[in-house]
């Protein structure tokens, strides 16, 4: 199973692109020490969000981003033009360090294959709920769930904050929408510099494909740095004393989410 759906019957539906760490024997076989380590996961992302909303349609990738990544567009077309990032197959981490053996990183047949296998399973089951969350409210609030470390001088400088919303600069939902996230994010932050709205991180290719606000289908990413619920080194350890109060944060976050169009 490469993507796992937990049915709610509420208008929010959760995607989760980037917390599965599940590596097909022949792709793990390729992989580098480097890669193995599997680095660049958002890690415990199920874990943290389970049982915050009542009645969310949660949509999880249980496959590894080294495999595809979920959260990029099918082409290969760069997310963010002139800026690192990293493509729809991955040949390096967020450092920048090759994740492949040498000569194993795949080539344009074998990013095919795994775009049928991966790829698209994860989006028609996000596609369908969100389809059925419009169809039961009329309208469909799509959040989608991600974390980083807090610290990758390639992608971005300094120490990012803890809360990045993205919204593909307003275009991803209604005004109402990004507004109640804002401000629910402002109310929960640990100050003017702990968040964030449409920096380093606007949204992926989820939240910009997904968030049609005229077709009713509204998106906001969250990245969230991982310095706010778990150890930031391997083995990525889960950490409860951090994680609680984060998860309180978040849930008056998704509450106001879900309340927005009322």
């Amino acid at each position: 199973m490469v993507v796992e759906v937990i049915q709610g019957e509420g208008p929010v539906v959760l995607g989760q692109p980037h917390g599965g760490t599940e590596l097909p024997a022949e792709v793990a076989a390729r992989l580098n020490e480097r890669g193995r380590g599997l680095d660049d996961t958002d890690w415990h992302i199920g874990l943290l969000y389970e049982g915050l909303l009542a009645q969310a349609t949660v949509v999880r990738a249980t496959f590894h981003r080294y495999v595809i990544d979920a959260n990029r567009d099918p082409s290969g077309a760069s997310l963010y033009p002139g800026q690192a990032t990293t493509g729809l197959c991955p040949t390096t981490d967020f450092d920048g360090e090759p994740i492949w053996q040498e000569g194993q990183a795949p080539d344009a047949a074998e990013i095919e294959r795994r775009r049928a296998a991966f790829h698209r399973p994860y989006h028609d089951a996000l596609a369908e709920q969100l389809a059925l969350a419009k169809e039961r409210h009329g309208f469909a609030l799509f959040f989608d769930c991600h974390s980083i470390r807090s610290e990758v001088p390639r992608l971005f400088e300094g120490v990012l904050p803890t809360f990045n919303i993205g919204t593909n600069d307003g275009r991803a939902c209604a005004p109402a929408v990004e507004a109640a996230v804002r401000d629910a994010v402002k109310a929960v932050a640990d100050g003017p510099e702990d968040w964030v709205l449409n920096g380093r991180f606007k949204g992926g290719w989820c939240t910009r494909f997904y968030g049609r606000p005229d077709e009713g289908i509204h998106a906001v990413q969250l990245e969230l740095a991982q310095r706010a619920y778990m150890r930031e080194a391997p083995p990525w350890d889960y950490d409860e004393a951090r994680a609680g109060p984060t998860r309180d944060r978040l849930r008056r976050i998704l509450e106001a989410f879900a309340a927005s169009l009322e």
